[in-house]
């Protein structure tokens, strides 16, 4: 495999995204010196790929890179990725001031890697069409970037065509896989690792553990795991899935405490593939995690046509369901502030760009008359206000 940056790196990513913070507001501020002590026991285990992104806490994940890493180790020490967020059509000069702006909050001259943000199927021909690619390109010729490249949300088909046309001309995608997501009809993590390989392409991995949600299990699931292995976390399970895939730079981790970090190269360091039986105790904690009732929304979006508030209801039942199994507050939380613009960062969630929660609901009834599920919409809604608000 081609040495991206120079030489092999180990293969656990310190993503930050889900970086500990200072009070349980959710625009609290980044509680900068825990950053410090887990960057310092990251790099001192001999990790040292940092990723984040222009949108990442409004700016602040940047700059947290800078004061946690750049000014306190040497350059180079460590590897740094951003990504360029493209959710509207904007210029080569928007993209320049966007990537200049990344650059000075992270006090960097280059990235090791820098990636356009979340491309999938929806986006594509909007960013053809601005030459988001060429702006790369020569990005990567003016030496502020090393490698380039894109991270990818959507399905296998779509991504083999973006790199049939592309591929030739980037060095690696970033790509969402983990055991759950592995034969997931929509999230297709498998073609999309299978259509990197195919073309050559260097692999990272995002949502390894899926927001922490790989690590927060209901009672009957997690003891599923802790039967088969008293020892392990419900995290090295997860971890484990994609580390040891062919061409995999690294697999990244949000990791928010110390003890993430602790746990995370462990890992890493100690622990090799998942053998036969233990894939045989995934299988089983994913028969009992589809035994948890759901509300059964397909997330066909009729609900949104005659909505006065414009809430997002299918995004937001689909946070519920994730809470129902897997009791991620924290993420769920987090997931749903972003969502309904409680938390600026998520904006390019938004249908429309329209911000509405939950307790936004007038209670009409029109979403329960256009839904073909029959679905109690109304009082969905009110459990996400209870749950998340």
């Amino acid at each position: 495999m081609k040495n991206y940056f120079g030489a092999p790196i180990k293969k656990l990513g310190f993503g930050f995204m889900r970086l500990p913070v200072i009070s349980q507001n959710p625009n609290s501020e980044i509680d900068i010196e825990q950053v410090k002590k887990m960057v310092d026991l990251y790099l001192k285990r001999g990790f040292s790929y940092f990723d984040t992104a222009f949108v990442y806490n409004s700016g602040k994940s940047e700059e947290a890179i800078r004061l946690a890493v750049t000014e306190r180790y040497p350059r180079n020490e460590f590897q740094a990725a951003s990504k360029l967020p493209l959710w509207k059509p904007v210029d080569f000069e928007q993209m320049k001031k966007m990537t200049q702006i990344s650059l000075d909050r992270m006090g960097l001259d280059h990235f090791d890697l820098y990636l356009l943000h979340g491309i999938g199927p929806d986006r594509l021909e909007m960013i053809n069409e601005i030459k988001a690619w060429d702006y790369l390109i020569g990005l990567r010729e003016s030496g502020k970037a090393r490698n380039i490249g894109f991270s990818y949300h959507g399905d296998g088909d779509t991504l083999n065509r973006i790199l049939d046309a592309h591929g030739k001309d980037l060095d690696i995608v970033q790509i969402q896989v983990n055991y759950l997501d592995w034969k997931d009809e929509q999230i297709q993590s498998e073609k999309c690792y299978e259509a990197a390989v195919a073309h050559g392409m260097g692999i990272i991995i995002m949502e390894p553990v899926k927001g922490g949600a790989l690590a927060n299990f209901t009672p009957a699931v997690a003891d599923i795991f802790k039967k088969a292995n008293p020892d392990l976390s419900l995290a090295s399970w997860a971890l484990r899935f994609p580390l040891n895939l062919d061409g995999v730079i690294t697999v990244l981790s949000g990791m928010s405490s110390i003890e993430q970090v602790d746990d995370g190269t462990t890992i890493a360091d100690t622990m090799g593939p998942l053998s036969g039986e233990e894939m045989k105790v995934i299988a089983a904690a994913m028969e009992e995690l589809e035994k948890i009732p759901t509300i059964p929304c397909t997330a066909c979006g009729y609900c949104l046509d005659g909505c006065p508030q414009k809430i997002n209801t299918p995004r937001i039942i689909g946070i519920i369901n994730d809470y129902l199994k897997y009791q991620n507050i924290v993420g769920t939380k987090r997931l749903y502030g972003m969502i309904t613009g409680t938390i600026s960062a998520g904006a390019y969630l938004l249908k429309d760009g329209v911000a509405a929660k939950s307790s936004d609901c007038r209670m009409c009834g029109s979403c329960e008359e256009h839904c073909p599920q029959q679905i109690k919409i109304i009082e969905a809604h009110k459990k996400a206000a209870q749950f998340f608000e």
